[in-house]
């Protein structure tokens, strides 16, 4: 039922580079800090969590910084990373993010910017159990 998703070799880098980065927001290495969140996400950026509420970029800047105010231990595994090119220096990367029992479908479209990578857009989809 699902689709063949092996990344073409030339993308294997980009592919390496960005799932180091997922899920996003939780790599300290990346920041922890509003700044760092803003300088990670574009202007533009929204989310639609596995809700299916959608995230303003405010709103998700003013919850990381209430989150990080008091962390927590994150237990989680990324896995089957995908990554397309969609249009020059942009891509999709795709993977499953286990979190104990819950597991989600992630989908982030990244763009390669003079700033570094950028995140435009991300969603998260809660995968029921059969």
């Amino acid at each position: 039922m699902e689709p063949t998703r092996i990344t073409d070799a030339r993308l294997l880098s980009v592919q390496d580079e960005l799932s180091s980065r997922e899920p996003i927001f939780h790599r300290p290495e990346h920041g922890t800090d509003r700044a760092a969140f803003e300088l990670m996400t574009d202007v533009n950026f929204w989310e639609v969590g596995a809700s299916g509420r959608i995230y303003s970029r405010p709103y998700v800047l003013d919850t990381l910084e209430k989150r990080y105010a008091d962390p927590v231990e994150d237990n989680w595994e990324t896995r089957d990373f995908f990554c397309q090119e969609i249009a020059p220096d942009t891509y999709l990367l795709t993977y499953t993010l286990l979190q104990g029992s819950r597991t989600t479908r992630r989908a982030t479209l990244w763009r390669r910017s003079v700033e570094g990578w950028k995140i435009l857009f991300h969603q998260g989809t809660i995968v029921e159990s059969p």
